[in-house]
C-alpha cells in the first residue's frame, strides 16, 4: 500500500504529449479512441503516447514524473468521465484525468487514481510545478471505491457547476469541493510515477456532457 503523499513526486519532472490542431469548443464531446482525432501523440525519451487497438496506450518509463496528452478542446461546467487500467509496472502509480487546463499557464484540474487504492484530487498551477491545491483532502487519499491491481478498469467522474465539484469512482462519491479559479478549458490523460516506471495505462473512453444552461 501506499504511503499518503502530502506533496506528489511530480515537481520539476514534467512532459506533455502534443499536437496543435483546430481548437473545438464547448461540447459534447465522445471518443473511444478508434481513432486519434485532435489527441496529441509521440513519443520521448520518458513516455510514449500511441492511439491503437480502440485505447489511448500511454507507456511511461521514467522513474517519477507526471506525463500527459491532451486533446485541443475548450471545456466548461458539465460532467466528464472517464475509464482506464493499469496493466504493466507497479502498483504504486497514478492515473486520470485532467480538465479545464489553461494551455498558456499549465493550471488545471488534476483527478487520479492509483493502483494500490488511492485518490488525489486537486488544481495544479504551472504544471504543478508553482503550486498545488487540494481540493480534497491533504494530497492522496485511501479509498474503497479504487479497484485495485493491474488490470483493472477505473471509472473517474466529475461534475462541476459553477465552481461546486463532485467526484466519484466507479460509482461511488469520493469527494466534493468549491473552486473556480478555473472555469474552462483543455481535457488531458495523465500518467504519474513514483519512483519506478515502466507503467503502462490503457486509456477506454473519455466523454463529457454540458451543463444544462
Amino acid at each position: 500500500m501506499r504511503p499518503i503523499r502530502f506533496i506528489p513526486s511530480i515537481l520539476g519532472l514534467l512532459a506533455a504529449i502534443s499536437l496543435l490542431v483546430g481548437c473545438q469548443e464547448k461540447g459534447p464531446y465522445s471518443t473511444d479512441f478508434d481513432e486519434v482525432g485532435s489527441w496529441g501523440t509521440g513519443a520521448t525519451a520518458d513516455v510514449e503516447g500511441v492511439v491503437r487497438n480502440g485505447v489511448y496506450d500511454m507507456f511511461v518509463t521514467a522513474d517519477s514524473g507526471l506525463f500527459w496528452a491532451t486533446a485541443d478542446l475548450r471545456l466548461g461546467d458539465g460532467t466528464y468521465e472517464l475509464s482506464a487500467r493499469a496493466v504493466e509496472g507497479p502498483v504504486d502509480n497514478g492515473y486520470g484525468m485532467m480538465f479545464m487546463m489553461d494551455p498558456e499557464t499549465n493550471d488545471f484540474y488534476l483527478f487520479e487514481v492509483s493502483s494500490d487504492g488511492f485518490v488525489w484530487i486537486g488544481r495544479c498551477v504551472g504544471s504543478c510545478a508553482d503550486d498545488i491545491v487540494f481540493l480534497v483532502g491533504e494530497g492522496w487519499f485511501e479509498s474503497p471505491a479504487v479497484n485495485q491491481g493491474l488490470d483493472q478498469v477505473n471509472h473517474l467522474r466529475v461534475t462541476t457547476n459553477r465552481g461546486t465539484m463532485r467526484f466519484f469512482v466507479n460509482d461511488q462519491p469520493v469527494g466534493e469541493a468549491f473552486d473556480n479559479a478555473l472555469v474552462e478549458g483543455d481535457i488531458g490523460l495523465a500518467v504519474e510515477t513514483y519512483g519506478l516506471g515502466e507503467v503502462r495505462v490503457l486509456f477506454d473512453s473519455f466523454r463529457f456532457t454540458p451543463a444544462n444552461p
